[in-house]
């Protein structure tokens, strides 16, 4: 995987629905005092997030709870930044990542009522110039769009162009690259930039006042900070134009009165609330970018509707997604039929490791999402071999887990990042031991192989670099990276 594939790159229905919640906000920082009023729920939030924070190199969080139809409940643990301290609050704005996606969709479907654009029109009928040349672009409509079935790839990457993999409509492959396909359209319609748009149609009537799809001076202020997996401050991203799929900055309590919104069937008419919540595509079980290849069988659990996933278990239904700008981590559910909710932002790349652990004691619940995501929990293997690699190096965390990687319990992916996190810091000797090991225990993968071509070439062995690129292509003669890098090493 390139340097630029990656830099394109909480939650179950309120299932146990019983619990009380005050409106108490809280910050793990500052002395907490007892209340009769605080529900078991709270009281385990407010002892538990600080110790998986701690174990998994989280510096801050903000969350939200949404109970009949109100924000019952909102709290915020850790820093801002892990350099300055300055502690998380009700005002903290957080990168939203793919968060964004809902709140568009909710836009989306506010031009749809007012008759300004069709579900099912094909998006070539609103732009003048073609998007691309490919004549199956005629059939990407906006319900296909908002429910991930274009075709597109989730990112192109830098320099590559965009192509439509397979037939729209045909199956799910998440892409945030149709999201901005359907943003060109919907400005094009509004005949203003989407952050005005969205300003008109949500922020202002929702009371979103702390929310953007660009970057304003206030944020400055009260931004925080990503971070990488070992606490380390990253620089921050203000974006200039907005991104329909990533570029919302907002904070907890804002995200949690869209929640609201939704859960009570705010601003849309209750037809529309029934499309959006209606499955439209069942996910494939092995991943969630599935460009490639046709799904073996589908989820009976996981499906997609207009902009949200859906999870069903036996008769409930809920909305929910996940937010991944690498160093900022999100998820938010909501469940209509319960009017009920929350939203979890952190500010780094291992938030979502600990998500299914804060949801769990908010809800009582483990949503069936975060097995179908697959990112590493707080207490894995994978974790702490990341963490091993950090503290001891990369030959003695190999020892230690030598067990686990190879029987796939600390997954290829995960071996890969802790390659890239050593390359990142110029540790190129350890980081090509490690991308070396995921080609040994994983030698049918292309991107094993594409990984330790980057590491050699980063490291100045050209011979090596083309040699394990060579690789990559043999087993995917798709790999448009491995191309390029060999025209590149090879001087064409």
């Amino acid at each position: 995987m390139s340097l630029a594939h990656r830099g394109q790159f909480i939650a179950a229905a309120m299932l146990a629905a019983g619990f009380a919640l005050s409106g108490l906000a809280t910050n793990a920082n500052a002395q907490s005092r007892p209340s009769v009023n605080v529900s078991p729920s709270v009281a385990k939030l407010q002892a538990d997030v600080p110790a998986l924070m701690k174990q998994a190199d989280v510096p801050g969080v903000s969350m939200a709870i949404v109970r009949n139809g109100k924000i019952a409940w909102h709290g915020n643990f850790g820093v801002k930044n892990a350099k300055t301290g300055e502690p998380v609050d009700d005002n903290t704005v957080f990168e939203a990542a793919s968060l964004s996606k809902p709140v568009f969709a909710y836009a989306v479907l506010k031009l749809v009522e007012q008759g300004k654009m069709g579900l099912d029109v094909p998006l070539t009928t609103y732009l003048a110039k073609p998007y691309i040349a490919d004549d199956r672009l005629k059939e990407i409509t906006a319900r296909f769009v908002l429910s991930h079935r274009t075709g597109f790839p989730n990112w192109r990457g830098e320099g590559n162009p965009l192509t439509i993999h397979f037939t729209p409509g045909e199956r799910f492959s998440y892409s945030g690259e149709g999201f901005v396909y359907l943003q060109r359209a919907v400005e094009q319609i509004a005949g203003q930039p989407l952050d005005e748009v969205m300003k008109t149609l949500v922020f202002t009537p929702l009371g979103m006042a702390s929310s953007s799809y660009v970057w304003r001076p206030d944020f400055d202020q009260s931004t925080a900070t990503g971070h990488d997996s070992d606490r380390t401050p990253q620089n921050l991203w203000k974006p200039t134009e907005a991104g329909a799929a990533s570029t919302l900055n907002t904070t907890a309590r804002d995200y949690a009165l869209f929640v609201a919104a939704v859960a009570n069937g705010v601003g849309l008419k209750r037809s529309t609330f029934r499309e959006m919540e209606t499955p439209e595509v069942a996910v494939n079980p092995e991943c969630t970018n599935c460009t490639e290849k046709a799904p073996k069988e589908l989820s009976k659990t996981i499906f997609w509707g207009l902009g949200w996933g859906i999870e069903k278990t036996g008769h409930v239904s809920s909305l929910w997604h996940w937010g991944d700008n690498g160093s900022f981590k999100c998820f938010v559910v909501a469940n209509p039929a319960r009017r009920s909710g929350a939203v979890l932002f952190t500010n780094s790349e291992n938030g979502l490791a600990i998500a299914p652990a804060v949801m769990r004691d908010a809800t009582g619940a483990l949503p069936l999402a975060f097995t179908w995501l697959k990112y590493d929990a707080y207490d894995s293997a994978a974790m702490k071999f990341r963490q091993a690699v950090r503290d001891q190096g990369a030959e003695r965390a190999m020892e230690l887990f030598a067990t686990q990687l190879k029987d796939g319990t600390i997954p290829e992916g995960t071996v890969n990042n802790v390659g890239y996190h050593l390359l990142w810091r110029e540790h190129a000797i350890e980081a090509i031991r490690i991308f070396r090991l995921n080609t040994q225990i994983h030698p049918q993968s292309s991107n094993a192989f594409d990984s330790l071509g980057e590491g050699y070439m980063v490291s100045g062995d050209k011979t090596q670099a083309i040699e394990n690129y060579e690789k990559s292509l043999a087993l995917d003669p798709g790999n448009s990276n491995a191309a390029a890098q060999l025209k590149k090493l090879r001087g064409k």
